[in-house]
């Protein structure tokens, strides 16, 4: 199977993109979520389940902020699945350290060494 390629965004999906990574950075993972949602809901092809992964990993920090480390912990491997097939670099966005960082949080959070500050989307938009 061939790697997905970049997204294919329309103006308005892209600024919802950019505001859903500045409110993940600012630590409202509910906003971002709701936010994500509302652009995933318009995006087809390949690039829809790395939407979806970010989507996951918001929510598994809300979760994660109210104490719900099992919700927490489900929404992180659900998300990582769905990076699985995604390149090391992807729409600007390093996967790779990304999926490291995500791997590290569920070590913590199973260890019951889970708190903040919680990590930052490091993003560099493509095109």
């Amino acid at each position: 199977m061939a790697e997905p390629t970049d997204p294919r965004l329309d103006d308005e999906e892209r600024a919802l993109f950019a505001r859903g990574v500045e409110q993940f950075n600012q630590g409202h993972y509910f906003e971002c979520h709701d936010t994500l949602e509302d652009m995933w809901s318009g995006v087809r092809g390949p690039s829809r389940d790395f939407f979806q992964g970010l989507i996951q990993v918001s929510v598994a920090f809300y979760h994660l902020e109210g104490g719900n480390t099992q919700g927490a912990l489900s929404m992180l491997s659900r998300a990582l699945a769905r990076f699985a097939p995604y390149p090391a670099l992807y729409f600007g966005f390093d996967l790779a350290a990304h999926r490291a960082e995500l791997l590290a949080w569920r070590a913590r959070i199973e260890a019951g060494e889970a708190a903040p500050p919680f990590p930052r989307w490091d993003f560099a938009p493509q095109g």
